[in-house]
């Protein structure tokens, strides 16, 4: 039986002792204009699991990352994290709610090295001085990228140097550090070689293990299915289907995005 779960509400279904979502989004609609992004949108993700978002082009998906990430407000409906509703305005709202965002350009600086990357713009200073404590950051970031067993070299080489590979391991070191509850990647293996995506799958697994709710936004059905738990179809900013990634084929999500007649039903719940 295929996998096509109930989205209403926004309240995924839940196996009995299993604790609830630790983001929700409810009923969200975004205008740009005429243009409609999102419309009566739900989505949700639990902690230690990696929800795959993905829709064509124009499907929305964007837009209901940036309104998680604080770059854009929602027109309507609500956002929950833990089950307590919060307002996310900027992206500095969403970083002191323990929400991380990894783009697609990874937003790292060439000519600073590893630590420094991984502390830009939240730098460590020694108490009571102006200098910066930079045997903690190191110390601290040797401990990340350990534990997210990230292959890196040295921490103070600079990041110009590395494999695109690396430099994505870097930005979700940094996610990893920082965000304490949701982590959002933007097509993390674009443009990656084969040996840089298996690496980059293991970060994401990584992410999973530590308790982090991972939300994965990918046009990649490899990517979808390799590492997700399961999956959110967005089309035309409505909801479209949520599957198991265990118990679903490609095509039946290629069907949800692309709106094909025939689009199975079912009512498993992950």
């Amino acid at each position: 039986m295929p996998a096509l779960t109930s989205t209403d509400g926004g309240r995924a279904p839940s196996a009995p002792g299993r604790p609830g979502p630790i983001l929700q989004m409810r009923h969200v609609c975004k205008r740009y204009g005429r243009v409609a992004a999102l419309v009566d949108a739900n989505f949700s993700v639990r902690a230690g699991e990696i929800v795959a978002l993905v829709g064509d082009n124009g499907a929305g998906k964007s837009t209901l990352v940036k309104a998680i990430a604080g770059t854009h407000r929602i027109d309507s409906g609500e956002i929950l994290l833990g089950g307590t509703h919060v307002s996310i305005g900027s992206p500095a709202d969403a970083a002191s709610l323990g929400i991380e965002t990894v783009y697609q350009d990874l937003a790292l600086c060439d000519n600073l090295d590893v630590t420094a990357n991984l502390y830009l713009g939240r730098e460590r200073r020694r108490q009571r001085t102006p200098f910066l404590d930079h045997e903690v950051m190191e110390q601290r970031a040797a401990d990340i990228i350990r534990d997210l067993a990230a292959h890196l070299p040295v921490l103070d080489v600079p990041v110009s140097a590395l494999s695109g590979g690396q430099r994505q391991a870097i930005a979700v070191s940094r996610a990893a550090l920082w965000g304490s509850k949701v982590v959002l990647l933007d097509e993390p293996t674009a443009a990656l070689g084969v040996a840089q995506t298996a690496m980059v799958y293991q970060l994401v697994r990584r992410l999973r293990d530590r308790g982090l709710a991972v939300v994965v936004i990918s046009h990649n059905m490899a990517d979808v299915f390799a590492i997700a738990d399961r999956i959110t179809v967005l089309r035309l900013g409505r909801n479209a289907g949520e599957f198991l990634t265990s118990a679903t084929h490609p095509d039946q999500v290629v069907a949800a995005i692309t709106g094909s007649a025939g689009l199975p039903t079912g009512d498993e719940s992950p």
